[in-house]
């Protein structure tokens, strides 16, 4: 609860909740050097940027050209940006295959709750401690990118999630959002009967299946099974223990139709922004931007998922998640700095986040909350909501197809719990060595 009251406080500074240099005072203090002095040739640098965000391709395209002119403007340093933007999908297996063939991007992105650890105990991030961009962050997402007392990484987005809904739609209609499984069969039901279909259900990409295990995982650690991923890394625990793992994805079976393993990102935004569909399970506002230019006039709501029929488990997850590093082999390793600190410039960051529909990060950050966010604020003030947990990383990537397969019922919920057990496992032994 003390993590989750540092949330809520960030969320009252910033005016909310929730991919480096600052303004040109705080800059001067950057680390990089100043390339060939204030006159002559400028110095060539050619810096490797990895970011697993493909949808906000033009928003870092710009702001990288803004870095670039200021870079040249102020430290005469000609910076020429290779940026590499796989989808969501494929991002993690290929930055840590490209890590661990030695040939690691000088900046790149990560989760900051599931892969700081990892990649921090792999020896592939450098520690930001001491970088200009940190006197800033607000409290609530600095420590979902602080592991073992050192800041590891600049947050990009921080976010509320569980499920998206259209307010449109329930207020419409005189809906209440469903607190149990039960409850949200039932008001499926409704909405079938009124010619509104109740569920987007897109599983194209293993990642969204994955949302699911991560939801009740984090919601049972805060309610019924406290303590659960504590003991899970002490080897002392098993899934057998959570009633409700697959609950709502076996209710779910019922209404997602022929087109679930057919829909990516992509497309299950365009039609989610259509207006005809009243809830997103196991999803967050990170398709915001997305949805709302599809329709500016969509009214997106965030709340919790029910995850089984116990109320107390419907509760909403706070996260830090898509956050950029450092490589510290880096060769450009000056101006790799400097670019993660104009991530946060105290000028020019406002708009880039808001341009993406991110929430506030930084006490420079003073841009209108989104209504969504009001959202997510409620439920952090009610004590609805839990601070994301540390699962490890091999278990989240084991999960995402397990649930892709226990959807298509290519899987019995024994096999998905000794498989997940079994992940759990291999990450402690892997964290061992």
């Amino acid at each position: 609860m003390r993590k989750l009251s540092l949330v809520l406080a960030a969320t009252l500074m910033a005016g909310a909740l929730s991919a480096c240099g600052s303004n040109g005072n705080t800059n001067d203090s950057s680390p990089a050097a100043s390339g060939n002095g204030d006159t002559g040739k400028a110095k060539d640098v050619d810096l490797k940027v990895f970011v697993s965000l493909p949808r906000f391709k033009n928003q870092f395209e710009q702001y990288f050209e803004q870095f670039k002119k200021k870079e040249l403007a102020e430290k005469n340093i000609n910076v020429k940006i290779s940026l590499e933007m796989p989808s969501a999908d494929t991002a993690d297996q290929i930055l840590k295959s490209r890590m661990s063939g030695g040939d690691s991007p000088d900046v790149f992105t990560l989760h900051a709750v599931n892969d700081i650890p990892g990649f921090y105990r792999a020896g592939y991030l450098e520690d930001l401690s001491d970088q200009p961009f940190v006197g800033q962050l607000l409290e609530g997402v600095k420590s979902g990118v602080t592991f073992d007392d050192k800041i590891l990484a600049v947050p990009l987005e921080s976010v509320g999630w569980g499920m998206l809904y259209n307010k449109k739609i329930f207020r419409e209609n005189n809906l209440k959002l469903p607190e149990t499984v039960t409850e949200m069969k039932q008001l499926a039901d409704e909405l079938k009967a009124k010619d509104i279909q109740p569920f987007m259900i897109a599983l194209k990409e293993s990642w969204m299946a994955e949302s699911f295990p991560t939801l009740a995982v984090g919601a049972l650690n805060s309610s019924a099974n406290p303590g659960f991923v504590d003991r899970m890394n002490e080897g002392t625990a098993s899934y057998t223990e959570l009633k409700g793992l697959t609950d709502t994805m076996d209710m779910l079976r019922d209404y997602g139709g022929k087109k679930v393993f057919e829909l990516d990102g992509d497309q299950a935004t365009a039609e989610f922004a259509q207006g005809n569909i009243a809830m997103w399970p196991a999803q967050g506002p990170w398709f915001a931007e997305a949805i709302l230019k599809n329709d500016p006039d969509f009214e997106l709501g965030v709340a919790p998922m029910p995850i089984n029929d116990d109320p107390k488990s419907t509760l909403l997850n706070l996260s830090t998640s898509t956050s950029i590093g450092v490589a510290p082999d880096s060769k450009n390793k000056e101006v790799a700095l400097d670019l993660v600190n104009y991530i946060l410039d105290q000028k020019d960051s406002s708009a880039f986040y808001q341009s993406m529909m991110f929430n506030p990060v930084a006490e420079s950050h003073t841009f209108s909350p989104y209504p969504w966010i009001e959202d997510v604020t409620g439920y952090a003030s009610a004590g609805k909501a839990y601070d994301d947990p540390r699962i490890p990383s091999g278990v989240k990537n084991v999960s995402e197809t397990l649930f892709q397969g226990y959807y298509a019922k290519d899987m019995t919920a024994e096999q998905v719990v000794q498989a997940m057990d079994k992940a759990w496992k291999d990450a402690n032994e892997l964290n061992k060595q």
